[in-house]
Parts: structure tokens; sequence; C-alpha cells
């Protein structure tokens, strides 16, 4: 009787963990004071000159990293002042580290100086990107 309800406790305790995780995904996150740090010259050199730079953080076996840049292109195209970066990060994992990147994809809105404006763990949700978005463009 006892395996019984070990095993019971392990499924709620999984189904709990996985819950929390599916509402983490897709969620934006606003950049903290402590978030800012020195931007590796690899990802500097991506940025735009005017808008939002949408850094994206991947990693070549990564499923949800090509959804989210199918996402993010089809953004990025039709929005003016929205650019769009891929980075890999597979060979360099320092760079992942510089930016405290845990998750890929993880995708970073930065501003031309390299300001970063929020961040998405996960796959993003492009109504909602948009939305969080619209602030910072309207800056550009």
């Amino acid at each position: 009787m006892t395996g019984v309800w070990v095993l019971l406790g392990v499924l709620v305790l999984g189904g709990v963990a996985g819950a929390l995780l599916q509402a983490r995904n897709g969620r934006i996150r606003a950049a903290k004071a402590s978030d800012v740090a020195k931007l590796p010259e690899r990802v500097s050199a991506t940025l735009a000159p005017e808008g939002v730079t949408l850094v994206q953080i991947s990693t070549t076996f990564c499923a949800p990293c090509r959804h989210t840049r199918v996402i993010l292109s089809a953004l990025a195209e039709k929005t003016d002042g929205l650019t769009h970066v891929d980075l890999d990060v597979t060979e360099t994992p320092e760079v992942a580290q510089a930016l405290s990147v845990l998750r890929t994809p993880t995708t970073l809105a930065l501003t031309p100086d390299g300001r970063e404006v929020f961040r998405v763990g996960g796959v993003p949700r492009g109504q909602e990107l948009l939305e969080a978005l619209k602030p910072h463009l309207a800056k550009a």
C-alpha cells in the first residue's frame, strides 16, 4: 500500500511541476537593474541602429527554437522599427552565461544602446510580444 501512495505523490508533484513550467513558458519578464550587464561583442554587433532588436538565443537541436524563429521573423517583417536576430550559442555557451540565459529559446528585446527592455523564456506569444513592444517602438 505504501508503494501506491508514493506513486500517487510522485504523480501529483510531477503534475504540479509541469503546470508551473507550462505557465512560465512564453511569459514576458521585464528587465531588472540587476540584469543589466555588458553585452558580449557577438551580441552588440547584431543590434539594429534604431528601434528594438529581438535577439533569440537558440541551440542547434532545440525544437521550440524553430517555432520561435518563425514567430519572431514574421513579427519583425511586418513591424517597423523591429529587427530579429537568431544567435546560436551551441559552440559559444559563454555568451548565454554572460546574458544569464538558462534555457533555449530565450528572446531578449534590446535597444540600440544595448539596454535590455524585457526577455521571454520559451516560445513567445506573438500578440503579447507586440503589445509589450509598442511603447518602445513608439520612441523609435
